[in-house]
């Protein structure tokens, strides 16, 4: 039987009540907007704490993107790297978890203004913490967005999953050679992780999973591109590791193009730009590709630009010392909203970890101020890099060591099956994996279409 609010009030205390939200009275609130790693972070650090914390997100899951990738390349279903954000709070009692997004913060008057399914409404806080991450950045070409999509969400995974496969249903269909070559060229821009992970499994679709479901074309002449701007994959990590990286995408049947600045996607393809010592008026070589994945950049929440502190070019905020706003210290940012300096003065990678260590930093200072203590600074904890680019492939920095390959790659698979939320997660993503090692299948290669979707987007026109 639920409890209701006439012996939680006995329990805890009166209970405030506005537009459908119920909270305490009488205590202080933490506010967090966003459910990914730094703002579940902040919420466990709290518990126990004599405040009310008020986590806010517009959904109603947390994901564990590290794994994203995964879903899009059909290893991994959506739930198995997500899990409701009630859930994960449930035994906290002093949490509670509100559906609705964060339209503007007043900080100020210390409100933030929502909207749900209730409708819109204010709620107050004494402490607030920003980690609503951080969306695609396309360089001021917006337009790009339906051409190229990015991967941060469920939805983003599985229109790239829809896409990929679907390229190879309509490849089936055609018999012009050029048509049926453009359906079968996957271009992935930036070679940061997620495009070295994305390039890497889209290499093993063509090669191992589809090599035998097709009899009008052969799945292994599908060709997939990385373009990177600059001269390197996997930019921060060791020299000997990148290019490792680079040797076992080229392993795999990947085109690593460098200095490959994209100046246009269209309905064709990808047009890059022309080489810097190229004479005047030269056009620019075009890449014919049905289908174009985007992970060349990201651009902070905008929440970013409603509080008052500077602001990076990726639009991050500039934070003080303690992760908190220079003039407004009871407002904390943190994860890929926030520019943390590092040791030698970069901004700090918009990684699980910078989070996760934010928002337990976060949960430390409202102990302290509750406390009438000092806050300590933030101290960032490097605890190493990784990233998987296919089968038995993969680099790996931890604690000064510099592994590549098979080893890489199993200590990828235990640190990231680890990481995952819930047993139940757990157990799956391991039988998933085990299944998809032995047989090169993949176990989620559904085409999700919908009664919107264009005739000339499923069929060959």
């Amino acid at each position: 039987m639920s409890e209701g609010p006439e012996r939680r009030e006995a329990r805890n205390g009166p209970v405030h009540r506005r537009g459908g939200i119920e909270l305490l009275a009488g205590r202080k609130r933490v506010v967090v907007v966003g459910g990914g790693f730094g703002g579940i972070a902040a919420a466990r650090a709290l518990a126990g704490c004599d405040v009310d914390v008020v986590l806010v997100d517009r959904r109603n899951h947390h994901l564990f993107q590290p794994l994203l990738y995964q879903v899009a390349t059909a290893v991994l279903a959506p739930a198995d790297v997500s899990m409701p954000i009630r859930g994960m709070l449930r035994k906290q009692r002093n949490a509670r978890v509100l559906l609705g997004e964060v339209r503007r913060v007043d900080v100020e008057d210390k409100e933030v203004h929502l909207e749900g399914p209730w409708g819109t409404d204010t709620l107050e806080y004494d402490w607030l913490v920003l980690a609503a991450g951080a969306s695609h950045s396309y360089f001021g070409n917006a337009q790009w967005a339906t051409r190229a999509p990015g991967l941060k969400t469920l939805d983003d995974a599985l229109e790239i999953r829809r896409r990929v496969f679907l390229a190879y249903e309509r490849a089936e269909w055609l018999r012009d050679p050029a048509a049926r070559q453009r359906e079968l060229t996957f271009v992935v821009v930036g070679a940061g992780p997620t495009g070295v992970e994305l390039a890497g499994a889209l290499a093993e679709i063509s090669r191992r999973t589809l090599v035998e479901d097709f009899r009008n074309i052969d799945p292994t002449q599908a060709r997939v591109l990385l373009l990177e701007g600059t001269d390197t994959v996997l930019r921060g990590y060791p020299d000997s590791l990148r290019e490792s990286a680079r040797r076992q995408l080229e392993s795999l049947g990947v085109q690593v193009r460098f200095g490959a600045m994209v100046d246009d996607v269209d309905e064709q393809g990808v047009v890059l730009a022309p080489p810097p010592d190229a004479p005047e008026g030269t056009a620019g070589e075009r890449i014919e590709a049905a289908t174009v994945i985007w992970a060349a950049g990201v651009a902070a929440s905008e929440l970013g630009e409603q509080v008052p502190a500077d602001r990076d070019r990726a639009g991050r905020v500039k934070v003080g010392a303690d992760l908190s706003l220079p003039d407004h210290p009871e407002v904390f940012v943190i994860g890929d909203m926030a520019h943390v300096p590092g040791p030698e003065g970069e901004a700090l990678p918009g990684v699980a970890q910078v989070a996760i260590q934010g928002g337990a930093h976060v949960g430390r200072c409202v102990r302290a101020d509750l406390g009438g203590k000092p806050r300590a600074p933030f101290r960032y904890r490097d605890l190493g890099s990784m990233a998987t680019i296919g089968r038995s492939k993969a680099i790996c920095h931890v604690a000064g060591l510099k592994l590549t390959g098979f080893v890489a790659w199993l200590m990828w698979l235990f640190v990231h099956l680890m990481a995952l939320v819930g047993y139940r997660n757990r157990v799956i993503v391991l039988a998933e994996w085990a299944w998809s090692y032995v047989t090169w299948q993949r176990g989620s290669r559904l085409i999700r279409t919908t009664a919107d979707t264009p005739a000339d987007q499923v069929l060959p026109g």
